[in-house]
């Protein structure tokens, strides 16, 4: 079985991830190829759409999430992440469980006593009106039910569990501070939440392990699970396992791939970009050696902006108020490499300010 380096894998990464060569395609086009971007933070989706795209402008995404293509909502690990419409409904259901459990095992003892059904169905009812509200508005429309359970624990098992809502805009628009607003997925859309397939039966289960390779692959089956956070996931694999081709990295973990999707081998020229804070080309791994030094891999969760220098992780980058962007390295860059990071920092100065900055300041290393 043909061994691909940590290297190679890392060149695989940026090519499914559109980060070689920026990509011309819609933002629906590019949010659904990627599996939805991850979204906590409102504005880092703008830059990691900047960092993939030929062209891209801030009003394409504030547009998409207006005009209800693209919409925030919990998902993918009980994270926030903008998603296409379309697979918010087709993908909503097979997430419920993880959901619920996830969001259970941190509020477990606030819940004591708690009807979970009960709870949702109080939740629905009060959004059944499609009257966007607060997590704080929904705990006190139901909390007189539960009053020995935590407020918190009510509104994150309502909003981020139970009941399948979406963050409407103005949240998460280009350059606009608003608070979190729910509305039933279904009424934002005007469409139904695809129902749980039979029992036995997971064809979103496999669509998963086929969206995700095309865009993270060649991968562990460890890997798929930590992108999403769903349980029974190997079944799904073994569905269309022959469907794949297999790989080792070299640490001797198998690895699994769609045939013809690219690996363009370990000399590929990888420009240098810039990654919003939990990035899933960093994330979206459960082996992430491809991608970022053991040494570094705190920085992917503790939501630090990277920079990707000959394909991995050499720097964070910051903005400051004025609009300046500041590159720090973690090793010595090559005059090559500064250069190239100060041309890409004044882009995304210039992307970030909507064109009233090109300010970037690449500090030095001991």
């Amino acid at each position: 079985m043909t061994v691909l380096s940590d290297r190679a894998l890392g060149r695989a990464t940026l090519a499914r991830q559109l980060l070689l060569d920026p990509a011309g395609m819609p933002v629906e086009d590019a949010v659904s190829h990627l599996g939805g971007l991850q979204a906590q933070e409102p504005q880092e989706p703008f830059v990691g759409l900047w960092s993939r795209l030929c062209a891209f402008d801030s009003s394409q995404l504030s547009g998409a999430l207006i005009g209800r293509r693209v919409v925030r909502t919990h998902l993918m690990r009980r994270t926030v992440h903008l998603v296409t419409a379309e697979d918010a409904l087709g993908w909503r259901s097979r997430h419920d469980a993880m959901l619920r459990q996830r969001a259970l095992g941190a509020h477990r003892r606030e819940l004591a006593g708690v009807d979970l059904d009960e709870l949702a169905a109080a939740g629905r009812a009060v959004l059944a009106d499609a009257e966007p509200r607060t997590m704080g508005e929904l705990v006190r429309a139901v909390e007189g039910r539960w009053p020995a359970a935590g407020r918190r624990a009510l509104g994150e098992m309502l909003v981020a569990a139970l009941v399948p809502v979406v963050q409407i805009p103005p949240r998460g628009l280009w350059r606009t501070r608003a608070g979190v607003r729910n509305v039933l997925l279904s009424a934002w859309l005007g469409r139904e939440i695809a129902p749980p397939a039979p029992d036995g039966a997971d064809p979103v289960g496999q669509a998963l392990v086929r969206r995700y390779l095309a865009a993270y692959g060649p991968a562990t089956s460890a890997d798929l699970r930590a992108w999403c956070g769903l349980a029974g996931l190997p079944a799904a694999v073994a569905a269309v396992r022959a469907e794949l081709v297999g790989f080792r990295d070299e640490h001797g973990r198998e690895l699994l791939d769609l045939p013809d999707a690219p690996r363009p081998g370990p000399d590929a020229p990888a420009p240098v970009r810039f990654l919003p804070a939990f990035d899933s080309a960093i994330l979206g791994y459960r082996y992430r050696g491809r991608i970022i030094d053991d040494a570094h891999r705190g920085l992917s969760v503790a939501g630090e902006r990277v920079v990707l220098v000959d394909g991995r992780v050499a720097a964070t980058w910051n903005v400051d108020r004025d609009a300046t962007v500041t590159v720090t390295p973690l090793r010595r860059l090559t005059p090559a490499e500064r250069s190239e990071s100060a041309e890409q920092g004044q882009a995304l100065a210039s992307f970030l300010s909507d064109g009233e900055s090109d300010r970037v300041e690449v500090t030095a290393t001991d």
